[in-house]
């Protein structure tokens, strides 16, 4: 394993920190409220930035989603390369290739991703290429040109948001999320393998565990500002053995959630198996995230109840991400089923080489 980033990946990077540090400030935050920056769209667009996430991977993009996640950046910028840059490069036919890829690399297309927030069947059925359920949040529904839906059947489906019912849903985070209403609304058929719904659930996991690993490294550093500027008794308050133990451990779980992201998304880069390492960045992200976010506020003492103080930002999207994640044990038993059922399948095919030589 190698996870040093590539020139390529390195400049990605590189822009898209110094994008989302000029405009992603506390101010634009407050004064943007619970909606998405407009302006910061355009920029990162103007960039080229969604479009480069074709080239410098999943683990390219878990990059970017670190340098979004430190500054809390309004922008459905997760979204729209997992569930629509990447799925559709990845599963799309040529002619939805050709038809979808452009708008997604120059954000004039935005896409967003109707999938459980766990492994299994979700509650939309498709009959004949209409679609009929609902899906009671996604997140960046209110600004997504199209969705990409998961049936129960696991097959994907492309919906334009315009055919479809969008009720407004207000979460922790300001993810400018809608309730999915489907009522016999025509969808298009995305990748026809077994393959295509694992594969989009465990990029968008590894993606928003990148996200989470970010919005904890943002959380900290300012913890550690707060605690080395405010005094107590004529001393920082970082000179406290207690508050140096809190901080370190939540600097130990933001680098446990950083090196599983990198882990799972280096290995689908390098097309190795990659779900139960997908799965474990989930579980880090949700368990570990949690906590860290939480000694951030922590460390802040009162002002970090504040609705107004940054941190308190941080908090939300760490709180949101763990429920979008699913919650840490139920990610386990999802791991242990995952591992338990490969292990199965090892077995099978030892066996069935085994009887092979032995019948030669």
């Amino acid at each position: 394993m190698d996870f040093t980033p590539t020139p390529e990946q390195t400049a990605a990077r590189d822009l898209a920190a110094r994008i989302f540090g000029d405009l992603s400030t506390p101010d634009r935050l407050a004064a943007a409220g619970t909606g998405t920056d407009a302006e910061l769209w355009k920029a990162l667009c103007a960039a080229g930035l969604p479009g480069a996430v074709e080239e410098v991977g999943l683990l390219g993009l878990v990059l970017l989603l670190e340098e979004q996640g430190r500054t809390t950046a309004q922008v459905p910028f997760a979204v729209s390369c997992v569930y629509g840059l990447l799925a559709v490069a990845a599963h799309g036919s040529a002619d939805q290739r050709a038809r979808l890829l452009p708008g997604l690399r120059d954000g004039t297309e935005v896409a967003t991703g109707a999938l459980p927030a766990r492994g299994g069947v979700g509650r939309v059925r498709a009959e004949d290429g209409r679609l009929t359920g609902a899906v009671p949040w996604v997140p960046w529904l209110r600004d997504a040109t199209f969705v990409l839906v998961a049936a129960a059947d696991r097959s994907l489906w492309l919906v334009r948001t315009a055919d479809a019912g969008c009720e407004p849903v207000e979460l922790t985070a300001p993810w400018r999320a809608g309730r999915l209403v489907l009522e016999g609304v025509r969808g298009e058929r995305l990748g026809g393998g077994e393959g295509a719904y694992d594969d989009v659930l465990a990029t968008a996991r590894t993606a928003f565990a990148g996200l989470q690993a970010g919005v904890c490294a943002g959380s900290l550093a300012r913890a550690v500002a707060y605690t080395n500027e405010r005094e107590q008794f004529g001393r920082p308050l970082a000179a406290k053995q207690a508050v140096q133990l809190r901080a370190a451990e939540a600097y130990m779980d933001t680098e446990a959630i950083r090196v599983t992201a990198y882990e799972a998304a280096w290995r689908r880069d390098e097309s190795l198996a990659y779900g139960t390492h997908a799965l474990t960045a989930a579980w880090w992200a949700s368990e570990a995230g949690r906590r860290v976010v939480h000694a951030g506020q922590h460390l802040h003492g009162g002002v970090g109840a504040d609705v107004e103080f940054p941190v308190h930002r941080h908090f939300l999207w760490g709180r949101q991400l763990d429920a979008y994640l699913g919650c840490g044990g139920e990610v386990l038993a999802e791991l242990g089923d995952l591992i338990a059922t490969e292990g199965a399948a090892a077995e099978r095919s030892a066996t069935d080489v085994s009887v092979t030589e032995e019948s030669v």
